[in-house]
């Protein structure tokens, strides 16, 4: 991405966090054209901040209204997913910036959106791509903007036949016949508007290829894809393994191996980033650290969704890259990326005294790794050196560690066991102030937060959704997957 220029600005801080998590003294951090120009030791300024590079969020929806807003309670993915169609139809514009302010307010620089479509038209996805991209422009953030592609499996993974006939019978003439959606383009047509909307790239907006995994993707059109990206050099995107039922399923329709599959047809290169991967086996993820794959860990996203925890100590064991990333299902549901950080930390440095996932690989993974999947392999980890770009966040550390008699303590361990969204102080991208006192400096987060409210429940009121067809289609896809359907099995007689 081209940096935009900006003036000589400075800061000031006691202490600055390193990419691989050592602490630096006392520094003033000077930068210019979008750059860190200078980082000078000094006299400590007794300010009690911490400078350290900014998160990149490795996978997200970029969803303004959050999924308990709309109702869509928390369960198993496959039974959660129809309920998403509950969320009312809301301005492009709020419905991305105000995601893109919560992230920016604790301390995201860089984001991957993968987006789902309102539109029910190819016209009207490229007017609301465009307002994407205004809204990461007016927040200040760097968006990856992954439109999510699917070509089949529009109720279920493999027997379609056997998911209808797990339906009601009611409903499923309104299955094979399903009300007006949202648009979906097949390959060819996918391939060209990637292509078109391109030309909205710019510093805080590119677009990457994203099918949204390979049960709802052709192998043709998958195959297609990765031509395209090879041709193009243009990055990938995808869901891969994130249920239980989805690696049945993956075992069942590819016997010689899902990931044999995606790697006969070209899928799987450096410029490949998957999302969960929690189901992946030793040899898969030894696989996807040879060619070059990046994960994106989703911890607190697979425990909302009963997904399970994702393999991050067989990751680091293979040298398999892996970054952070928010899902829309933060904990708590308030996108913070500090709290996440140390959710991951807890979980997966390992029990007893084998030291899985060390501190220093976790920062590699929020500041290097998920950055590379988001912006691409040319883009350098953020950094706090001479002549990086200048995506920089600034905590206020006395906050949390007022009570510490033991000055000695690492910061990073600071960090890691009390660090949450309301510790930020300042987030620059490019050099410029994105986040300053803790609030969104860009934009009036509260009212872009109450025009989305606003909207939400004016389209709610207009348009109600479809209880009665949701409940069904949650409690076929309960029975459907109970039974084993997606991976050959039989529906019991009633």
């Amino acid at each position: 991405m081209q940096e935009a220029a900006s003036p000589t600005t400075s800061f000031d801080v006691d202490r600055h966090l390193k990419p691989d998590g050592a602490t630096g003294g006392p520094v003033r951090l000077t930068l210019r054209g979008g750059r860190i120009a200078a980082v000078t030791p000094i006299p400590a300024p007794s300010n009690g901040l911490l400078a350290m590079p900014a998160f990149a969020n490795a996978h997200d929806h970029g969803r303004g209204l959050r999924t308990l807003a709309f109702g869509a309670v928390d369960d198993p993915l496959e039974s959660w997913l129809p309920n998403l169609a509950r969320e009312p139809r809301l301005p492009a514009f709020e419905r991305a910036a105000v995601a893109f302010a919560r992230m920016a307010e604790t301390g995201i620089a860089a984001t991957m959106h993968v987006h789902g479509f309102q539109a029910r038209s190819r016209a009207e996805a490229l007017e609301e791509t465009a307002e994407v991209a205004r809204a990461a422009a007016a927040v200040g953030i760097r968006v990856a903007f992954a439109p999510a592609f699917r070509d089949r499996n529009p109720f279920s993974y493999g027997n379609e036949a056997a998911f209808l006939a797990a339906a009601d019978p009611a409903l499923r003439a309104a299955l094979v016949t399903p009300p007006p959606g949202p648009w979906r383009p097949d390959v060819d047509d996918y391939l060209a508007f990637v292509d078109e909307v391109a030309a909205l790239e710019g510093p805080h907006f590119s677009v990457q290829y994203c099918p949204a995994g390979p049960q709802w993707a052709r192998e043709t059109s998958l195959a297609a894809i990765a031509e395209a990206s090879a041709r193009s050099g243009r990055r990938i995107h995808m869901h891969l393994l994130e249920t239980p039922a989805q690696r049945e399923w993956a075992d069942f329709a590819h016997p010689e191996g899902l990931l044999a599959t995606l790697d006969r047809i070209g899928f799987l290169s450096p410029r490949l980033s998957v999302a969960h991967g929690v189901h992946l086996r030793r040899d898969e993820i030894a696989l996807l650290a040879e060619r070059g794959v990046i994960v994106s860990v989703n911890t607190s996203s697979n425990l909302r969704l009963r997904s399970g925890l994702a393999p991050v100590a067989a990751f680091a064991a293979e040298g398999l890259g892996f970054g952070l990333g928010l899902d829309a299902q933060p904990m708590d549901d308030d996108d913070d990326m500090l709290r996440e950080m140390r959710l991951v930390h807890l979980l997966h440095q390992g029990f007893g005294f084998d030291d899985a996932v060390p501190p220093a690989r976790l920062t590699r993974a929020a500041f290097g790794d998920g950055r590379t999947a988001v912006l691409g392999c040319d883009a350098a980890p953020a950094s706090l050196a001479p002549g990086a770009v200048a995506d920089v966040a600034i905590l206020d550390y006395a906050a949390m560690s007022g009570d510490l008699v033991d000055g000695s303590l690492d910061p990073l361990t600071v960090i890691l066991t009390r660090a949450t969204r309301r510790h930020l102080v300042t987030l620059l991208v490019g050099g410029e102030v994105v986040v300053a006192k803790g609030r969104l400096a860009t934009l009036d987060h509260g009212a872009l937060e109450t025009r989305l409210l606003e909207a939400a429940r004016i389209a709610w009121a207009a348009a109600p959704p479809d209880d009665g067809r949701r409940r069904h289609l949650r409690a076929t896809a309960r029975r459907f997957y109970g039974c084993g359907c997606h991976a050959g099995g039989f529906l019991a007689e009633e």
